[in-house]
């Protein structure tokens, strides 16, 4: 079962997803572009996921996971690493934090009563405040204004942009835009909205625009992500 709530952390979601019990435990959902990385618990150890650009299908069966997911742009401050260096990628936080420095924060969460509010306590500590150019442009794409015209009010060159975006999400603003897009359309989808109607108020041509987006990200189709 999954479950999140808002965190402390401004902007972020702390989230848990455990296995219902019994037989019949249906199989991991896949995990969908969403324009955020996420610092997990799972298992023991410290893991980071990069930002997506397509479908991630988690190996073997259902185990408890615990996270938090940070607000676009916001969680490379706090790791250290450039976004695109793990976009598609999940890596142990070793990999990117001296290993002695992992072992520590592992058995302070491993020993923690709730492993959720100690991982979150972790993310507060090792916050950088975010960036406002970079907060300006995730809200304003993600209510359909044009790549260009954010660029402008926030007086910005395409190339300038373009760099920071890489930085702070893994890719450019346009590919941002449209996976905003499509998080938008999937709740609206997930409301009961016919996808036409979906398709028009998320800002796409179409709903066959909508269906190639969706296939585009997800590998799958837009009436099988709603009952799966």
């Amino acid at each position: 079962m999954y479950e999140e709530r808002p965190s402390r952390l401004t902007g972020a979601v702390v989230w848990t997803n455990t296995p219902s019990p019994g037989p019949g435990t249906s199989a991991t959902q896949p995990v969908l572009p969403d324009g955020c990385m996420d610092l997990l618990w799972h298992e023991g150890r410290l893991l980071v996921a990069g930002p997506d650009t397509r479908a991630y299908h988690p190996d073997g069966p259902p185990t408890p996971w615990t996270g938090i997911r940070f607000f676009p742009g916001t969680a490379p401050a706090l790791l250290g690493v450039p976004a695109h260096e793990l976009l598609d990628r999940r890596v142990e936080l070793t990999d990117l934090w001296p290993a002695a420095e992992v072992r520590r924060l592992t058995a302070r969460i491993a020993a923690a009563p709730h492993p959720t509010t100690a991982l979150e306590n972790l993310a507060l500590e090792r916050a950088a405040p975010p960036d406002p150019p970079l907060h300006r442009l995730v809200t304003a794409l993600a209510a359909g204004s044009p790549v260009a015209t954010v660029a402008d009010e926030l007086d910005l060159s395409s190339r300038q942009l373009h760099r920071r975006s890489l930085t702070a999400f893994g890719y450019g603003p346009k590919t941002l835009a449209r996976i905003l897009r499509l998080q938008h359309a999937l709740a609206l989808a997930r409301e009961g909205l016919p996808y036409a109607d979906t398709a028009a108020r998320s800002g796409y041509a179409d709903q066959a625009h909508l269906a190639r987006d969706v296939k585009e990200f997800t590998g799958r189709t837009l009436g099988s992500l709603l009952v799966g």
